[in-house]
């Protein structure tokens, strides 16, 4: 039997996708409503982690990795 590989949040991906499919990243995007200044899932919920990068000028590689975290927690 193979494993499936493990789940990955990309940059590309959008908001509204990774919310989706992975719960537990809800969490994620709410400790950074602080440094956006608002709600990341209200305001840039179409954007692409790149995007939203850009809009509330964040880490992008800390956020992708806090949010990949997130995924070895049950949903």
């Amino acid at each position: 039997m193979s494993k499936k590989p493990a789940p990955q949040i990309t940059p590309e991906m959008t908001v509204l996708d990774i919310v989706s499919h992975f719960r537990q990243t809800q969490a994620v995007f709410e400790q950074y409503e602080i440094s956006a200044g608002e709600c990341i899932c209200c305001h840039a919920l179409f954007e692409s982690l790149e995007a939203v990068d850009k809009k509330y000028n964040l880490n992008l590689d800390k956020l992708v990795c806090s949010l990949g975290e997130s995924l070895q927690q049950s949903p």
